[in-house]
């Protein structure tokens, strides 16, 4: 009897753990769509705290409900949250300012803009700002997003990560076939699998004075920019989007939305299949 209460644990534990897991697919269809900074819908991060929590805006998706969700995330200068834990694993990109999210017994590493960190669900942390003017994208690929007490820490098998931006490792067209040689596109790998369906992020870097289309290949293409500035347009009959750092395009399967650049500019790129950048 004691042994089959043993199993009946065993068993239990290997299902949460599997359950814990982050998913690594999308099924959700993306459609043409353009969020510019400036049509951001905006809230509180944390609702029960008000405006003792950071603004919440939506991108994608809806981060109370389980489902995959985009948005940004606005801290003042000088916030540090209280240490807490995630239900689900989510993953960010700075926008700007300087951020810091780690062990609250770990030193500072402020991350400045373009930078990257992973956040495991059930890992105890803080959250802190430092610029004048902060804003990060979060990507989650289920929810709702909750913040919850220390006390429910637990380990889901994934681990924290912090890059600083000064330590991507940005790849030149030579490197990688999607990327059209006579573009000078570069692009830095952050998360996921490059398995058929799997999601996976990309940063790409576009130059001053890039014109061209990025071609989507997948059922699920998400775009943020994340510095700089791009003119897009879904096609030449249609009209420009001016877009900016927090702004967001999305595209459907075999579109190729046109885009041009003054500035040099990094956009976020998540995605559940190829896309080809000419």
């Amino acid at each position: 009897m004691i042994t089959k209460y043993i199993l009946i644990l065993l068993v239990f534990v290997i299902t949460a753990f599997a359950e814990a897991q982050t998913p690594t697919t999308d099924d959700i269809k993306s459609i043409n769509e353009v969020v510019t900074a400036d049509n951001v819908e905006w809230g509180w991060l944390n609702p029960l705290r008000g405006d003792k929590s950071p603004a919440a805006g939506k991108l994608w998706g809806d981060r109370t409900k389980n489902e995959p969700a985009g948005f940004l995330v606005k801290f003042n200068k000088g916030f540090s949250s209280p240490p807490h834990i995630h239900n689900i694993t989510y993953r960010g990109v700075v926008i700007k300012g300087l951020l810091h999210n780690d062990d609250e017994n770990a030193e500072k590493q402020w991350l400045p803009s373009g930078s990257y960190w992973q956040q495991p669900a059930g890992e105890a942390h803080i959250t802190a700002a430092d610029g004048e003017d902060n804003m990060a994208f979060l990507d989650i690929q289920e929810g709702p997003y909750l913040v919850q007490p220390t006390s429910e820490a637990f380990d889901n098998g994934e681990r924290p990560i912090n890059v600083d931006e000064s330590n991507l490792v940005w790849l030149n067209a030579n490197d990688i076939e999607w990327v059209s040689e006579k573009s000078n596109v570069e692009t830095a790998f952050l998360w996921g699998s490059h398995e058929k369906n799997q999601l996976r992020a990309t940063l790409i870097k576009l130059p001053a004075g890039f014109e061209g289309k990025i071609k989507n290949l997948s059922t699920n293409f998400r775009a943020v920019v994340i510095s700089g500035e791009v003119t897009h347009q879904f096609s030449r009959k249609d009209d420009e989007n001016i877009l900016e750092p927090g702004s967001y395009f999305s595209a459907e399967e075999k579109a190729s939305p046109l885009i041009k650049t003054d500035v040099e500019t990094v956009i976020y790129i998540r995605s559940n299949g190829d896309f080809k950048v000419k």
